[in-house]
Order: C-alpha cells, then structure tokens, then sequence
C-alpha cells in the first residue's frame, strides 16, 4: 500500500495595514523566512479585500496576520479601530485564519532599511513592516524559541 502524498506547504501572509497602503509580506513555503511583496496601493476597503482573497488562493496562504497599530503604551487609537475594522473584513472573506500582530516599532525599523520618499510612496516601507510582522512570527514559531 502506497502512502499518501504529504500536503503540499503552505505560506503565511502578513499585511501592514495603512490608509494609503498596504504591505504585504509571504513567507516561503517552509515558513522560515519572510519576504516583502509589492505594496497594494490605492485600494479602498472592499477592493482590498478582494486582492488579498487572491494572494491567499493563489499562494496557498494558511494563515494571515495583520499588523495592529497600538500605541506606544498599548493603547487603542483611532489607526487601530481602522485596522480592526479591516480584519473584522478580512475574516468575512477568508476561510483561513486572520490573526492579530503587536506592530509597535515595525514601521520604525523598517524606516531604517528603507530610503527615500520615492520607495515609502511606492509602498515599498510598508512591505518592509509587513516582512518584520511576519519574521517576528515565524522566528516565535520555531523550536526552541523564547516566547
């Protein structure tokens, strides 16, 4: 009797959510290393939505994590009720978990890699925030890790 085929790997996505764009990071199919993707720009809620439904079906992406903005002393502002009101939608849509993230200082470190206002238009600072999110989660997830 032959085995089964193991189940093909799957990708986690994370998305750097913003007003004007919206990182995005996928890890590769081991699910060790985050790499940043083209920043949707310019979508509004819905449209959003939709082109993150495609990257899930076409990535095969088990699980998706968004970046929550909280304050500096872990509070809720009014970019975090956004960003809520954006995974609340996620999770509508997708039939694969969306998890919440601590995002705190991602879009800092992700400054200091990323340089010039050409790429921070572009979206690119905020793929660079999406693959921080998503390398913190992974590197969490390996054995051994100090959580």
């Amino acid at each position: 009797m032959t085995q089964p085929p193991p189940p093909a790997p799957r990708r986690v996505l994370a998305l750097d959510h913003g007003s004007a764009r919206i990182g995005v990071a996928l890890s590769d199919e081991l699910g060790m290393f985050a790499h940043a993707r083209p920043a949707l720009v310019k979508l509004d809620g819905p449209m959003a939505i939709e082109a993150i439904a495609r990257i899930v079906d076409t990535e095969a992406v088990s699980e998706v994590f968004v970046g929550l903005p909280l304050t500096l002393a872990g509070g809720d502002s009014e970019q975090t009720e956004a960003a809520r009101g954006f995974i609340a939608g996620l999770r509508k849509r997708l039939a694969v978990p969306v998890r919440e993230v601590d995002e705190r200082y991602s879009s800092v470190q992700a400054a200091r890699t990323v340089k010039g206002a050409a790429l921070r238009k572009s979206g690119a600072l905020d793929s660079a925030a999406a693959a921080l999110i998503l390398q913190s989660v992974l590197d969490a997830r390996r054995p051994g890790a100090i959580r």
